[in-house]
């Protein structure tokens, strides 16, 4: 028990009947310094004398040890119940929200993956949807890892989007070397007499014989004329 508690207890017990210590000690046939020791906090009346002082003061002996009212202790647990009710719901509603955006993340990411998977899986390399399609995929992939993070979205972000670009461009050129196709990168295509000249990216790629047997690809570093 808290004895200071329930002499405060106590002493507002009393100060709600407009008595004085003296006046309660009457009262009571005790001591006015005997009083003033409880509400001190410095003795605790005897079960007989808690009996007593929760008949007159009309509260229940648990409120007087436990130093308040039920009503107000009541209250105040609910509050707190109510407290930790909202808290939860606030705590439920951003892990739900966090979840969502993780989520969204993912499918960006993934539909990114799928968008770059699809320029070079179904558009010819003569097409500029390949292309296309590829800028858009590290587009939407960037855009997840943008989402996905907290600090320094956007550079990473960019880096990623370079990465993914700077990837694909890469397999293009492997494409050209090793296959012997047009670069899908290629952002000017000028057609001369028996030739089809492709500007990419870091360099060129000259069609010799376009659709014919003797079709042969040349690959230059740079810009060739």
């Amino acid at each position: 028990m808290d004895s200071k508690k329930i002499g405060i207890f106590l002493r507002e017990l009393r100060k709600e009947k407009g008595l004085t210590q003296a006046q309660l000690a009457e009262q009571l046939r005790m001591s006015d310094r005997t009083v003033s020791r409880w509400e001190t906090g410095t003795t605790l009346p005897d079960l007989s004398v808690l009996v007593e002082l929760a008949d007159f003061y009309d509260v229940d002996i648990r409120e007087i040890i436990d130093g308040e009212r039920k009503s107000k202790k009541m209250n105040e647990e609910t509050k707190e119940a109510l407290v930790s009710a909202a808290q939860y719901a606030k705590e439920e509603k951003q892990g739900q929200l966090v979840r969502m955006k993780k989520t969204i993340c993912f499918i960006l990411l993934g539909f990114g993956c799928f968008l770059m998977m699809s320029a070079f899986a179904v558009f010819p390399s003569e097409s500029g949807w390949g292309a296309k399609f590829a800028v858009l995929g590290a587009l939407v992939a960037a855009a997840g890892v943008f989402l996905l993070l907290k600090k320094r979205r956007i550079l990473l972000a960019a880096g990623v989007f370079v990465l993914l670009t700077g990837g694909m461009i890469l397999m293009d050129f492997i494409s050209v070397c090793y296959i012997g196709q047009a670069p899908r990168f290629a952002y000017l295509t000028e057609y001369g007499e028996g030739a089809v000249t492709y500007h990419a990216p870091f360099y060129t790629v000259v069609r010799h014989n376009p659709d014919t047997a003797e079709e042969h690809y040349e690959v230059y570093p740079g810009y060739k004329k």
